[in-house]
């Protein structure tokens, strides 16, 4: 194909006869290359009609039950002994609905429906293969067991950032948004006899550490304050925020916190509140840009809204190969184009291993993520090839020069041949082996060595 829209029309329209020559070169070019095709082969291979999802959390759980229910057996795979994640540790939603007694009836659904297959406790010893066709070793501490899968989602979760700062860890008073969450959902007399309640925003995450938004902490911070209140009407309650960032229908949280009396004081990051021990209380001291001065709050509980941080631990990502950000969170192909989907074919990616986001955001994220795993599961075959690379082995010299450039881990070297292999499955056709390796040995179907030079020389000849 001579593409003179993208590469000549569009790109020289302030230059007609330029434009029109150009598109003579490029058919020209086109008709060169086209004389030395030849037909680019393809071959089919079965799909193993089973989901794998990793990690048991919301995200994982509602994944894992919207394949089964689109007729599809799943394996659950979770590393603690529990399913349900971080969640365990949340009170309510924003819009008030009960996190507890939702996350117990999915649990329940997903433990009683039988086409899941959980696995507590459980690791990846290894993983191999391509979309359609992957092959996991699960161990469990004791025994392992080999897992034939067709795609893979992950959803591997994230967890919360444990303070360096504010005396954190130094004081009782001093707690996290999830160890708050437990005092409300608990009924703490905690809660009941706290005279002030001052709440810090944007701990350990919008600096140089952590430069990203967590984006669900300011929603939790008022939706907490508003529960406190209810249950404490006489406290003061004080937040402390650099922005707040209650998007959407999460504004009428904000807007009934300031009718409660609720007070929100902004904070510079250059200027952050100073925490000090006041004997079982602390005493928060803050600039307030309106009075123009300093303010002290001795706080009978002082809560900060801790950042949302990816796990440490990558292995699962490096054993699916799949990539991440500076910050360790998971990277899509592309955002708008391939959303929930990696570079590495039949691999998905849902909930807060992403990015931080609400349960609600995860779970649709979650359905999304089932739902393209569906465009593989649901087909008996697959067909690979077409424009693929092929290793001559007879020019191959084993110097693994193609395997250390290409970048969909597709080419593997064979001992007993001494040769390199391409497996077409996973190969994408970009060329970077054959541009690299000085034996010529891959040749990128479609675009080979006699095809290039006969354009070439189609375009000199004019």
């Amino acid at each position: 194909m001579a593409n003179i829209r993208n590469q000549d029309s569009w790109v020289h329209s302030n230059d007609p006869d330029a434009a029109t020559q150009k598109a003579k070169d490029l058919v020209r070019m086109a008709v060169a290359k086209s004389d030395l095709s030849s037909p680019l082969t393809e071959s089919t291979l079965p799909v193993t009609q089973t989901g794998m999802v990793v990690g048991g959390g919301i995200a994982g759980m509602t994944a894992a039950l919207s394949m089964v229910r689109q007729g599809f057996p799943v394996h659950l795979v979770e590393k603690s002994d529990h399913l349900g994640g971080n969640a365990h540790s949340l009170n309510k939603t924003y819009r008030d609905e009960n996190i507890s007694d939702f996350l117990e009836n999915l649990i329940k659904v997903v433990e009683s429906e039988k086409r899941i297959t959980v696995h507590l406790k459980t690791s990846f010893e290894t993983m191999e293969g391509f979309v359609g066709n992957f092959t996991s070793i699960l161990s469990n501490g004791t025994s392992q067991e080999t897992v034939g899968h067709g795609v893979a989602i992950l959803a591997t979760g994230a967890k919360e950032y444990k303070p360096q700062e504010y005396l954190y860890s130094e004081h009782t008073a001093v707690l996290t948004h999830l160890e708050m969450d437990e005092l409300l959902k608990d009924n703490d007399q905690r809660i009941s006899k706290a005279g002030n309640v001052v709440f810090i925003q944007c701990v350990g995450s919008r600096d140089n550490d952590h430069p990203y938004c967590s984006k669900v902490c300011c929603t939790h911070s008022i939706k907490s304050a508003l529960e406190l209140k209810n249950k404490n009407p006489d406290a003061n309650i004080y937040i402390l925020y650099r922005d707040i960032r209650t998007y959407g229908q999460r504004e009428n949280l904000y807007r009934e916190a300031r009718k409660q009396g609720i007070l929100f004081f902004r904070y510079d990051p250059d200027e952050k509140p100073q925490v000090i021990k006041a004997g079982k209380r602390v005493s928060v001291t803050f600039n307030d840009p309106i009075l123009g001065k300093k303010l002290s709050v001795d706080a009978d509980i002082l809560c900060l809204a801790s950042a949302i941080v990816a796990h440490e631990d990558q292995s699962i990502n490096k054993l699916f190969k799949v990539p991440v950000d500076a910050d360790g969170w998971l990277m899509e192909a592309h955002q708008k184009l391939r959303p929930v989907e990696f570079a590495v074919e039949g691999v998905f990616l849902c909930g807060m291993a992403h990015y931080p986001k609400p349960i609600e955001e995860s779970i649709a994220q979650a359905k999304a993520a089932a739902s393209r795993a569906m465009t593989v599961l649901s087909r008996e075959n697959i067909k690979v090839g077409g424009i693929v690379s092929r290793i001559k082995p007879e020019l191959c010299s084993g110097c693994l020069a193609c395997i250390q450039v290409c970048p969909y881990t597709a080419i593997t070297f064979n001992q007993e041949k001494m040769v390199a292999e391409v497996n077409e499955a996973l190969c994408k056709g970009c060329g970077a082996c054959a541009a690299t390796c000085p034996s010529e040995a891959p040749v990128l179907m479609g675009f080979n060595n006699k095809q290039l030079y006969a354009q070439i020389k189609s375009a000199l000849s004019a």
